[in-house]
């Protein structure tokens, strides 16, 4: 998440053009997903969010992300970070009960 999403500003560079972001009410409403695959290719990673319903043999793709190997990275240092402050404010957060009750197949082929 973002320093303005937790709470604090970040720090503004007077040399770095602002940029505003808008959330549309569409997506604020946000998409459940409990499962992502990830592929890669030179040039990219791509991101599959799934829901998976139990009981139901088939599973849809809800949203792909495509970002360049340096966001993936960025990303993952962010998603660190935010799971480290989550932790020290609710407790560590369990890996559940071992591996996934369901199978699929994934699509084979490059970006």
């Amino acid at each position: 998440m973002s320093d303005e999403q937790n709470g604090s500003q970040p720090e503004q560079n007077p040399n770095q053009p602002q940029l505003n972001i808008e959330l549309t009410e569409d997506v604020a409403e946000g998409t459940y997903s409990n499962l992502v695959m990830i592929a890669h290719s030179p040039e990219e990673f791509i991101l599959d969010f799934i829901r998976v319903m139990p009981g139901v043999p088939k599973a849809r793709v809800k949203s792909r992300i495509v970002v360049t190997p340096q966001h993936a990275k960025r990303l993952l240092a962010a998603l660190e970070e935010n799971i480290g402050r989550y932790e020290a404010s609710f407790g560590a957060i369990g890996e559940g009960g071992g591996a996934p009750q369901f199978s699929f197949s994934v699509p084979g082929g490059e970006a």
